[in-house]
Formats: structure tokens, sequence, C-alpha cells
């Protein structure tokens, strides 16, 4: 584990409202803070809000009503799932950055938010699942799942007090391969204050040392605490690897509602604020 000025300029961000913090040797390429008023939708010239994805056999519909996603006027946007009482059907939200970025080699490539979850207790949570993650773009484009290259940066799954990141990559066919699919490589971290606000960072660094290719690394921190990381050389297949780092990148938050990992709701799951995904920033540096 390693600390960084990460936590102390997180928190103090917060208490300023400075929505992307500054960070010593990091350059801001692009950050969003959430302005606007109360029930806004996020500037669609950042995001494409979501309506027509439905994977990993969730149940949930992804809609642009500001009942799932709304800004809250206080530079926060906030993504609640909601279940109809009527029918039992699941409503939710999903949005992606238009933003599309390639980390740079020789360069330290840094994505994070300020995220918070709802504060319903875990025994009603069953079936939630938000996130904060990146997907390659070349899925844009017709290149397959997990051969485009998934970095998940932040999982909850039933409001369990861990958060998971995990690294998708190479073809389903080839079980096992060099991402371990179809689990991925994955490692996880405690989470006991689903509440509370945490910076989530993902680092992607090109800075070889010499090695080339094979002197790269991704990394997971929370707070500026390193909780777990991929080397190249872990994975041992350049292609693989470029599609994971080499690549064009876009972000994504969203909640889901059921699904292959998850499972479904139950009777006790809750909808609403407490089960909601809640983001203060998000933000692209360079160093």
């Amino acid at each position: 584990m390693r600390a960084t000025l990460a936590a102390l300029s997180f928190l103090a961000s917060l208490a300023s409202a400075n929505p992307a913090p500054f960070y010593p040797g990091l350059e801001l390429l692009w950050s969003d803070a959430f302005d606007g008023n109360p029930g806004e939708t996020p500037n669609t010239t950042n995001w494409n809000i979501i309506t027509n994805v439905r994977t990993n056999n969730e149940i949930q519909t992804y809609t642009t009503s500001n009942t799932n996603l709304q800004l809250t006027g206080g530079s926060t946007v906030q993504l609640i799932p909601l279940r109809d009482p009527a029918t039992g059907e699941w409503t939710s939200a999903r949005i992606e950055s238009h933003h599309v970025f390639t980390p740079a080699a020789g360069r330290l490539t840094v994505v994070e938010a300020a995220i918070r979850l709802g504060a319903n207790p875990p025994g009603t949570r069953q079936g939630l699942w938000p996130a904060f993650w990146l997907l390659g773009d070349s899925i844009h484009h017709g290149t397959e799942w997990p051969i485009c290259g998934e970095l998940d940066i932040l999982e909850n799954v039933n409001g369990a007090p861990v958060a998971h990141g995990t690294l998708h990559c190479g073809r389903t066919q080839d079980l096992g391969g060099p991402c371990n699919e179809p689990i991925g490589r994955t490692s996880a971290t405690a989470l006991e204050d689903l509440e509370g606000w945490h910076a989530w960072r993902l680092e992607i660094d090109r800075r070889d040392g010499g090695r080339g290719w094979l002197g790269e690394s991704v990394r997971w921190l929370k707070d500026g605490n390193e909780w777990f990381s991929v080397r190249a050389e872990d994975i041992g297949d350049e292609g693989v690897w470029a599609t994971l780092t080499h690549s064009p990148l876009f972000i994504i938050l969203n909640v889901a509602v059921g699904g292959n990992w998850p499972g479904n709701p139950n009777d006790a799951t809750l909808d609403g604020y407490g089960g909601m995904m809640e983001v203060d920033y998000v933000a692209i540096y360079q160093g």
C-alpha cells in the first residue's frame, strides 16, 4: 500500500467546493464538476445519457428521467435506481463520456472520481450494482467485449462492505487466458462506509523505466492508497496489453439492477436515494 497527497487534496477539495483537486506534478486534461440547477440533466456535451443498453442479464431500464438521473445543485450528480410499485419494473441511469482519451506513451494517466453510495443498509441492497469504469472505444467500432478492454475502477455489489477493481481483456473463448476471463483479474478493498465520500483512482503508468511495454502497469487507489495493481508482464501479451493501456478509452458511470453477478433484487431491496450513486467530480490528469 502506498499513501500519496491524494487523500489530503481530496478532503480539501470538498471543503472548498473545488470539483477537481490539484495534484502536484499532474496536469488536469478533462473534468466535469456537475454544476447546474437541481433536477437538471448532466451536461450533454460531456455525457451521453444511455437508454438502450442492458447487459449481463440485468433487469433495469436506463432512462433520461430526472427521477433516475439529476444534478443536485450542489455540484454533484445522482444516479438513482427506482422500482415501479405497480409493475415491479426497475429503472436506473447510465452515462458515458463523449470524451475519449488515449494514455500517452512515457506518461502517467490518472482517472479519478469522488463517489459516495446511498445510506440504505446492506441487507436492503440485494441486486444493486453501482460502478465507475472505463471501456475501450473500439467497442463502438465493432470490436467485441472483452477484446475491446475494460478497466473497472469501482464496483459495489449488493451493498457488501467491499469495493472491487477488475481488468478485462482478451477473448472469452480463451477460458482463463491473460486476463482470467470471464472473471477478469480482480481484487477488492474494504468499504464499510458506503455512504462516505471517497476518491477512486486508476493510474495507467506508461513510464516504462527503459523496459518498453513490459515496464508499464495499472494501479487502483482509494483516497490515495494503492490497493491493487496489474503489471504488463503479468499479462504477458503485448497486443492484449495495448487494448487496455495504449488504445482510446471512455468513462462510464452507472447503477445496474440485477445481473449475473449480484442476482436480482428481492423483497427486502429498497430503491430511491438510499441505493443511489452520487458523484462529485470526474477528472483525467496526466503526469
